[in-house]
């Protein structure tokens, strides 16, 4: 059984209940597909728990904002959430960050953080096989857009696990995936602590609305604060 997270986005208390339930479903393998970084404050904290599990992470959006000191053209909120991350981030979980890889193409799977035109910012709304098609792969995977999908063709499937971290399909727990030794893809969800996360990013001096979007399961500013 392999796992499949995407979109943590520092939120630590959703990586953590996400984790509990792929280690009691034996998984023997977890992939990240990006964005461990942005949004949320515990981003030392979920490093930290992919680097002790090394578990390979796919360079996302976020994550590559961090890595390359750049900004986002389509967020105030996103870079004022950026900034205090290259603040407190510290240089070994920064260096292990900058190791994210630019996709994983394995036992006929190919993942994306975002699509396979562009593999790090391209939203895979509408998905097509004839886009990608490679007679190789029976499996694609990719994330970024924070809703949880899965397309079935006549010989390979495309899956998207959903978001761990922020969750944008009006559900509001975290969002992840397991494929089992046949390729059968299992699309998951758990409760977690959002309180927890909330408070830390009070305490982190944020306002109220980049995290009570979590109790909706939407975007930032979408529940209306």
């Amino acid at each position: 059984m392999i796992g499949i997270i995407s979109d943590i986005h520092g939120n630590y208390p959703a990586l953590a209940a996400v984790l509990e339930k792929l280690d009691r479903a034996g998984c023997r393998k977890i992939i990240s597909l990006g964005d461990v970084s942005g949004y949320y404050c515990m981003v030392n904290e979920c490093i930290q728990e992919l680097r002790e599990r090394n578990i390979v992470n796919i360079m996302g959006n976020h994550d590559s904002y961090i890595v390359y000191n750049g900004r986002c053209e389509r967020s105030y909120t996103v870079n004022i959430c950026l900034d205090y991350q290259r603040r407190i981030l510290t240089e070994t979980n920064l260096a292990w960050l900058r190791e994210s890889v630019d996709y994983i193409k394995e036992d006929g799977m190919w993942m994306v953080h975002g699509g396979w035109r562009d593999y790090v910012d391209e939203y895979v709304t509408d998905f097509s096989f004839l886009d990608v098609k490679d007679e190789e792969i029976d499996t694609y995977i990719s994330g970024h857009t924070h809703i949880q999908k899965m397309v079935k063709g006549e010989h390979a499937v495309y899956f998207n696990p959903g978001a761990v971290g922020q969750p944008r399909d009006h559900i509001p727990t975290a969002a992840y995936a397991m494929i089992d030794d046949d390729k059968n893809v299992r699309l998951e969800r758990t409760e977690y602590d959002i309180d927890r996360i909330t408070y830390e990013m009070k305490q982190a001096g944020f306002e109220e609305r980049v995290a009570s979007c979590l109790y909706s399961g939407v975007r930032i500013g979408e529940d209306g604060k």
